[in-house]
């Protein structure tokens, strides 16, 4: 989730500074939300979402869009079933 936070603070061209302004969450816990150190509460994703003009099902959707491409990357191999 970070990551895609950061991506879409980037893309909109505002800073760590302004967006944690208009979310009121402290500059170092968002930057920690940003690079995985923290998780933020459902109530703080709210209020980040809000910060950077999109809806939480919007960014839960990148999110869910990430993980996705990430899994289609990352195949793993199913142990098969042995003949009984």
């Amino acid at each position: 989730m970070g990551e895609t936070i950061r991506d879409l603070r980037m893309n909109s061209r505002r800073t760590l500074r302004d967006v944690s302004a208009d979310a009121q969450v402290s500059l170092g816990y968002l930057s920690e939300i940003e690079r995985g150190q923290k998780e933020a509460s459902s109530e703080v994703v709210c209020w980040i979402a809000d910060a950077l003009g999109v809806s939480v099902g919007q960014l839960m959707s990148e999110v869910a869009q990430r993980i996705l491409a990430y899994e289609s990357d990352t195949v793993v191999a199913l142990p098969t079933r042995l003949a009984a």
